[in-house]
């Protein structure tokens, strides 16, 4: 037990348990990244394959510091190599890119042996991700819902919609106004923000009371997601 200790000091990887414990334990903290992106995502964009790559990607990583090493020649042979390869992957999200570079940040600091960073800058970085997807943090939605209906072009009955939208909410904007059937129905879009929560199916019940108010829907914002 003494030499294997003294081996996880010194710079020698010659030994397969030093590159074992490695590889291991680059699989383990690169595990727990791709389950907290997999249970923390909220968009429609989830990819099986790129939660597997999070794993495989820190455990690549790994293998390659191993294999470097102190030699400065095999780390510019490396470069040179892994630059020939083009990776074509567009990360539309920037979150899936720090999440990328938190996994390839574990399998490096388990490729050179530096376990306790490895260790602490992943159960770090895992907190302060559970943090912010708790507290929601950076969201901000200044209305409740997307409201959508179709009536008569004419214009009839405009005056009082707006009643009730005033009635039952503290604000609201016009986003936008489609003509249909060349100008016989017009479909209008808006964000409105209720007064208070009950707000919501009173608002609805009365303008489904207006004559030629088609097509009523009602999108809240909570359920919108990112693409």
């Amino acid at each position: 037990m003494a030499e294997f200790l003294k081996l996880l000091e010194g710079t020698s990887v010659t030994d397969y348990r030093v590159v074992l414990l490695s590889i291991l334990l680059a699989f383990a903290l690169c595990h727990i990244v791709a389950a907290l992106y997999s249970w923390t995502n909220q968009g429609l964009s989830h990819s099986r394959s790129f939660v597997q790559s999070l794993v495989l990607g820190g455990v690549v990583a790994s293998m390659l510091m191993l294999a470097i090493g102190n030699n400065l020649v095999w780390g510019i042979g490396i470069i040179g190599t892994l630059a020939v390869v083009r990776f074509r992957t567009n990360l539309r999200d920037p979150r899936d890119t720090v999440f990328m570079f938190a996994a390839l940040a574990a399998g490096i600091a388990s490729g050179v042996r530096a376990y306790a960073v490895g260790i602490i800058g992943t159960a770090v970085f895992c907190l302060a991700s559970l943090y912010l997807n708790k507290l929601a943090f950076g969201a901000r939605n200044r209305f409740d819902a997307l409201l959508r209906f179709t009536v008569p072009g004419n214009g009839d009955g405009q005056e009082h919609i707006h009643r009730i939208l005033r009635q039952h909410c503290s604000s609201f904007v016009l986003i936008s106004l489609q003509q249909l059937a060349q100008g016989d129905e017009t479909e209008q879009s808006y964000l409105v923000r209720f007064r208070r929560e009950e707000s919501r199916d009173s608002m609805v019940g009365d303008l489904e009371q207006i004559w030629g108010v088609t097509n009523l829907s009602l999108l809240m914002q909570g359920t919108q997601v990112d693409v």
